[in-house]
């Protein structure tokens, strides 16, 4: 379940009142070992928000010595498919997480949940309601005004069990009928207002098939899950704070009948991952793929886990995230740079560099011999002398980046201008002698005795020093530069969209990068980090800047 920790259930308290919580509980007794599970519903892929919960339930039980189920809380045969579990499952892999043997769906349950139902209508604690959904709005009431009572309300018993069982095996119409808990229409809290716990679908389901015709409601479904696998701490954003209420009422119910096993899981909520730039709306993620804003769920610049991996971000660089941002009781934004920094900290760490010039310049050395070649040395991670050194071939034309030069140099340029000295990172020192505009062509004279690493060559004394490649050897590909999707810190909506989050260049590689894998991470040095596509290894991706 992710990389060890050394945390265990006696380590101190950290600074995360979930933490704390569940340290009192197993100090007190109240739990043996703890819990969790992250449960998404599979209608789409996940995304960045979806990481940080993916950390909190799988760390705590990592860190506390317990287990962390994957439940799929798979209710709504009309929005979900098989595509979007594996995604799911894969995401979780991704991210470095297993669940072991504790993998559920919501519909391991339904026989049961219809048996609970029956037992809460047998017990009055239930009904089948036959006003339709506009009726059934209407009745509820506002934040302001009480709900009413539904004429069906006082229905008997045995009149909703007969209407239920004709509900399940599909003798009714979508919407003809809906099975409601009967909890109080006068409550100040709206979910307490006699909630729908079964609606009539002629829907076929990914995994029942068409065994159904009836499916449970998400907070009908959702609590007694987590009830059944004996959850100890079900954390959720701060969004279903006001369900609280009701996905204890269900549990206590059942818990009554003898049906439920105590203790009962503890709903505790937490602040959702608001990230400046972004945009987390499962709407407006749909809206940026069906109007073709991105090209796809798989697009670099979406805040989904399949879009970031394919961008280049590491699982570890997510992890170390979440824990820099910790765990929030109120909402608050995070600023899109910290995790930007996570990733470059851990790409920092895992990256060889590699020389790329993204906006190839030629160069000439008017008295270098055409034809000679030699090699020059260079590392490939200057922080890690046991990455071992690679080879760069020289010839007299080059590549360089067209803003290594300029004809009429600013204030503090150090690099190529007419009778200006640079060196050639890991080679020579040159002197610029012009600058071709008809062949678009920079020349320069070279300096035999200023090679690095040979005698005197230190007593050239320049401060500009750029990175080059050998017009012979290098090799053309493309590189999109990707940016942030949105321009503004809070965007509302896609016409906030940034204009300039991709561009595509063609530029110059060094040789070995021909051969560069899949997913296969990179410094471009000067430009930032990279990634080989996942679908197409000869393009890369750039991840973040330096």
């Amino acid at each position: 379940m992710a990389p060890s920790s050394s945390k265990t259930a006696n380590a101190p308290s950290a600074s995360n009142f979930i933490r704390q919580i569940v340290e009192h509980d197993l100090a007190g007794g109240k739990h043996k070992s703890v819990r969790t599970r992250f449960p998404p519903e599979p209608n789409g892929y996940l995304h960045f928000g979806h990481a940080k919960s993916i950390c909190l339930n799988f760390g705590l039980a990592r860190d506390y010595g317990g287990v962390c189920h994957l439940r799929f809380d798979d209710t709504n045969p009309a929005k979900e498919e098989q595509e979007y579990v594996d995604s799911i499952i894969d995401a979780v892999r991704w991210l470095g997480f297993d669940w072991g043997e504790h993998r559920y769906f919501a519909s391991d349950y339904f026989d049961r949940l219809y048996g609970f139902a029956r037992n809460l209508v047998e017990r009055g604690l239930a009904y089948v309601d036959s006003l339709t959904a506009e009726e059934i709005r209407a009745h509820r009431g506002t934040l302001t005004e009480h709900g009413r009572n539904s004429p069906y309300r006082d229905r008997s018993s045995q009149e909703s069990l007969d209407l239920l069982e004709k509900m399940r095996k599909g003798e009714f119409p979508d919407g003809s009928h809906v099975l409601r808990a009967k909890i109080n229409m006068q409550s100040g809290n709206i979910n307490l207002r006699d909630p729908v716990m079964y609606r009539i679908r002629h829907a076929e389901h990914h995994r029942t098939g068409g065994a159904w015709r009836i499916y449970p409601s998400y907070d009908w479904a959702h609590g007694v899950s987590d009830a059944i696998e004996r959850i100890t701490h079900s954390l959720c954003t701060l969004e279903f704070e006001d369900h609280r209420p009701l996905y204890d009422w269900f549990n206590e119910r059942l818990a009554e009948a003898g049906l439920l096993e105590r203790p009962l899981p503890q709903q505790i909520e937490f602040a959702r991952l608001n990230l400046t730039y972004v945009m987390l709306s499962k709407r407006r993620l749909i809206q940026l793929v069906d109007e073709g804003h991105v090209e796809g769920w798989d697009d670099p610049r979406m805040p989904t886990l399949v879009g970031a991996r394919r961008r280049g971000y590491t699982p570890e660089g997510f992890r170390r995230f979440a824990e820099r941002i910790g765990v929030a009781k109120a909402d608050s934004w995070i600023e899109f740079s910290i995790l930007e920094d996570c990733m470059r900290e851990h790409l920092n760490e895992i990256a060889p560099r590699r020389i790329a010039v993204l906006d190839p310049l030629k160069l000439v050395i008017d008295n270098y011999p055409e034809g000679r070649e030699e090699l020059c040395e260079t590392p490939n991670h200057p922080q890690k002398p046991d990455w071992g050194r690679r080879q760069a071939s020289f010839s007299r034309e080059l590549w360089i980046e067209r803003e290594d030069y300029a004809d009429v140099p600013p204030k503090g340029y150090f690099r190529l201008y007419p009778g200006n000295r640079v060196r050639l990172r890991y080679a020579y020192v040159i002197e610029c002698i012009g600058y071709d505009k008809d062949t678009d062509t920079v020349h320069c004279k070279l300096f035999e005795d200023s090679r690095s690493g040979t005698p005197g060559a230190d007593t050239y004394k320049v401060k500009g020093n750029i990175h080059w490649l050998s017009a012979k050897h290098a090799h053309a590909a493309e590189v999109r530069l990707y940016d942030r999707l949105f321009a503004t810190p809070q965007p509302e909506g896609l016409g906030d969209l940034n204009p300039g989050s991709k561009k595509i260049v063609s530029v110059r590689l060094e040789p070995s990068l021909r051969e560069a894998k899949a997913e296969e991470r990179f410094q471009f040095e000067r430009h930032g980090y990279f990634v080989a596509d996942r679908a197409d290894a000869s393009v890369f991706n750039r991840t973040v800047t330096l």
